[in-house]
C-alpha cells in the first residue's frame, strides 16, 4: 500500500496538560462564590458541552464555553466570578507539546506524507500550544469543524477527504482505543496505539502496532512507508 497521510491525536499524543484543573477545584471555587455546583455535575455538564454543544454550535473562547456549561447546570454566575473562573482555567488548563512532538511531525513531512490533527477539543484550548508545529499540518480537524465528536466516524472521514486520501493510504496515531484505534481501523486505516505510560503490557489486538513514544511510532510509520 502506498501510504500518503498520517493523522495525529492531540490530547496525550502531541500535547498534554501538566496540571489540569480538577472538577473538585472548580466546585470549591464556585461554592466559595456562593454557587452550588458539585464535581459530578460539573463533569457531566462539561462532557455534554464538549461532545454535543460545541460540535453543534461552536464557542470561540473559553468564556463562552464555560458559560454554556453553567447554562446546562442552570446556574447564572456574575461576571466577576466568571472572569476569575476563566483565568483559573487559562492558568491551569494550558497545553504543552511533548518533546517528541515536533521531531515526529517534521519527520512525517520529510517522508512526504500529508498530516492532520484530529481532536474533539476546542481549538481555543490548544491553538497556542501547537503554534511551533502548526505549519507542519495540512489540516486540523476539530469537533466544531467536523460538526461531531470523535467517536463519530465522520470526523476521520472528513479529515481524509481534506487530505485527498483514502483510509487504506492513511495511518492514525493516538492513545485512546476507541477513537484513535477501533474507529480508524474499521474505516480501513493502519493504526498505532501510543502508550506512553505502558498501560498495556501487550499490544491490544485492535491496534496494528503499539509504541511508547512518538519517536518509536514514527519509526513504524517510516517502515510502513518504505514497504509501501
Amino acid at each position: 500500500m502506498n501510504f500518503k497521510a498520517v493523522l495525529f491525536d492531540l490530547h496525550d499524543t502531541l500535547a498534554y496538560l501538566e496540571n489540569p484543573l480538577r472538577s473538585e477545584e472548580v466546585s470549591d471555587f464556585l461554592l466559595r462564590h456562593g454557587y452550588e455546583v458539585y464535581p459530578q455535575s460539573w463533569d457531566a455538564a462539561s462532557h455534554y458541552v464538549g461532545m454535543v454543544d460545541y460540535p453543534k454550535h461552536g464557542y470561540s473562547n473559553r468564556q463562552a464555553f464555560l458559560k454554556q456549561i453553567l447554562r446546562r447546570l442552570d446556574v447564572e454566575v456574575d461576571s466577576v466570578a466568571l472572569e476569575k473562573l476563566v483565568q483559573l482555567y487559562d492558568c491551569r488548563n494550558r497545553y504543552s507539546l511533548f518533546s517528541d512532538a515536533t521531531p515526529a511531525v517534521r519527520q512525517a513531512k520529510q517522508l512526504g506524507l500529508k498530516t492532520a490533527i484530529v481532536t474533539t477539543i476546542p481549538d481555543f484550548a490548544f491553538s497556542s500550544a501547537i503554534m511551533p508545529i502548526r505549519d507542519y499540518f495540512d489540516t486540523v480537524m476539530t469537533g466544531r469543524r467536523a460538526a461531531c465528536e470523535k467517536s463519530n466516524p465522520s470526523m476521520h472521514k472528513q479529515t481524509l477527504e481534506e487530505l485527498e486520501t483514502i483510509p487504506e493510504q492513511a495511518m492514525m496515531i493516538g492513545d485512546e482505543l476507541l477513537v484513535d484505534i477501533r474507529i480508524p481501523k474499521r474505516l480501513g486505516m493502519h493504526t498505532i496505539l501510543l502508550d506512553r505510560s505502558n498501560e498495556y503490557k501487550n499490544k491490544p489486538h485492535e491496534a496494528d502496532k503499539k509504541a511508547k513514544t512518538l519517536t518509536e511510532a514514527m519509526t513504524i510509520v517510516e517502515e510502513w512507508h518504505k514497504q509501501g
